[in-house]
C-alpha cells in the first residue's frame, strides 16, 4: 500500500471539497454537520477493515471531506452558541485552551488504548474503538441546539445556498484582516502536517544506538501539545499586560508562537545539513517537542481570532475556504519530502512559520477590529 498516495488523496479531497462545504455548514446547520461528519468517521473506520487499495482510497477521500467539517462545524457551531447564551467574550479564550489541553492529552491517552486494542483484536482493533466512540460523540452531538450563525432567528431559511457560497468568498475578497487570518492558517498549520509527515522518518534515519521507541516520542509531542495550551493563558496575559494592551494581546502572542515554531524548525534544518546525525539527534528531538508546544500554545490563539474577525454567520464557510490553500500547501510539503532533502524541507517549514509571523505582526501593529457576532 502506497502510503504516500493515500496520505495525499485526503488533502487533495480536503482542498476540492473545502470550498463547497463551508457554505453547506452555514445553510443546512452546524450540528447537522456535525453529524454528518461522525457519519462520516464510522463509515471511514470501516472501510479500514480491507486490504483493497481502491477501499482504502474511497475512505480517504471521504477522510479529506470529514477533516473539513471536523475543523470547521464544531468550532463555528460553539463559537455562535457561546455567544447566543449570552456568555462573556473573555471565556472563550479559556474554552479555547481547555481544547488545547484536552487534545494533546487524549491524544496520549487514545495511543496507549489503540495499543490495548491492537494486542486484543489485531492491527484493527484501533479502528474498531474509534467506530465506538465516533457513535458516542454522535450521541452527544444529537443533544445540541441548532444553530446556522444568521443574523436573525430563521433568516437561514430565506437565504439560498449560492449566496452563503458567494458572501462568503466576497469577503474573504473585501476584508484583508480575515484574508490574512486566512493565510496564517494555511501557513502555519500546512507547516505543522508536513513536520507531521516527517518527524518519524527522519528521526529513524538518525539511526540512534538502541533504536528510536516511537510511541514513546508521540506522547512526548502530545504532552508538549497539552503544555502549550496550559501555556497560553499566561502567555497572552504576559503580553497582554506587559507588551501592548488586553486587545492586542492575542495577535501579539501568535507572532511569538511563530517565531518559535520558525526557530524550532531550522533546528533540524541546520542539523541534517551540517552536522552528523549522531551529534544532532537530541537536539532535533527537543525542536520537535518545541514546535508541538507551540501547535499546543497557537491552537487556542488561532481560535481567537477567528471568532474575533470572522463574522459568525459564515463562520463555516469561511473557515473551509481557509482550508483550500492549507490543503494546497500540505500536499506541496508533502511532494516536496519526495524530491527534496530532509534539511531542506525543514527549512521550508521554517520559512512557513516565519511568513506566518510576519502576516501576524500586520494584524498586530493595525488597528483593533470588533467581533462581529452576526
Amino acid at each position: 500500500v502506497n502510503i504516500s498516495a493515500l496520505f495525499l488523496t485526503g488533502f487533495l479531497s480536503g482542498a476540492i471539497f473545502a470550498p463547497f462545504l463551508g457554505s453547506l455548514v452555514d445553510k443546512f446547520g452546524r450540528k447537522r454537520s456535525c453529524i454528518i461528519y461522525c457519519v462520516l468517521e464510522i463509515i471511514i473506520n470501516w472501510l479500514e477493515h480491507y486490504s483493497h487499495f481502491g477501499t482504502l482510497l474511497l475512505g480517504r477521500v471521504l477522510g479529506g471531506i470529514s477533516t473539513n467539517l471536523l475543523f470547521s462545524a464544531f468550532e463555528s457551531w460553539m463559537t455562535t452558541e457561546h455567544r447566543r447564551k449570552g456568555f462573556p467574550e473573555e471565556w472563550l479564550a479559556r474554552t479555547y485552551s481547555d481544547c488545547s489541553i484536552a487534545n494533546g492529552s487524549t491524544a496520549v491517552l487514545a495511543g496507549v488504548v489503540a495499543q490495548v486494542l491492537e494486542d486484543l483484536l489485531g492491527h484493527i482493533g484501533p479502528f474498531q474503538g474509534a467506530i465506538a466512540l465516533t457513535f458516542l460523540a454522535m450521541i452527544l452531538v444529537l443533544r445540541w441546539d441548532e444553530n446556522y450563525g444568521e443574523e436573525s432567528e430563521g433568516s437561514h431559511a430565506e437565504s439560498s445556498l449560492y449566496r452563503q457560497f458567494v458572501d462568503g468568498w466576497k469577503l474573504v475578497a473585501s476584508d484583508s484582516k480575515i484574508f490574512r487570518i486566512g493565510l496564517i492558517q494555511a501557513l502555519s498549520e500546512g507547516g505543522t502536517y508536513t513536520f507531521v509527515f516527517m518527524w518519524v522518518p527522519t528521526l529513524l534515519g538518525m539511526d540512534p544506538p538502541g533504536g528510536v521507541p516511537t510511541g514513546a516520542v508521540f506522547s512526548s509531542l502530545m504532552m508538549a501539545i497539552t503544555i502549550g495550551g496550559v501555556c497560553f493563558q499566561p502567555v497572552e496575559q504576559f503580553f497582554g499586560t506587559r507588551i501592548t494592551s488586553k486587545a492586542k494581546a492575542p495577535e501579539i502572542s501568535a507572532v511569538f508562537a511563530y517565531i518559535m515554531a520558525s526557530m524550532s524548525m531550522a533546528v533540524p534544518a541546520l542539523c541534517l545539513c551540517c552536522a552528523p546525525a549522531g551529534v544532532c539527534f537530541e537536539k532535533v528531538l527537543a525542536s520537535f517537542l518545541l514546535i508541538e508546544f507551540c501547535v499546543g500554545l497557537s491552537s487556542p490563539i488561532a481560535g481567537m481570532l477567528r471568532s474575533k474577525y470572522v463574522p459568525d454567520a459564515y463562520q463555516g464557510a469561511i473557515m473551509n475556504i481557509f482550508r483550500l490553500p492549507l490543503n494546497a500547501v500540505v500536499v506541496s510539503g508533502t511532494y516536496a519530502t519526495d524530491v527534496f532533502e530532509p534539511y531542506q524541507v525543514f527549512g521550508v517549514v521554517s520559512g512557513l512559520f516565519f511568513t506566518a509571523a510576519v502576516i501576524q505582526m500586520t494584524l498586530a501593529i493595525g488597528k483593533t477590529k470588533e467581533v462581529k457576532k452576526d
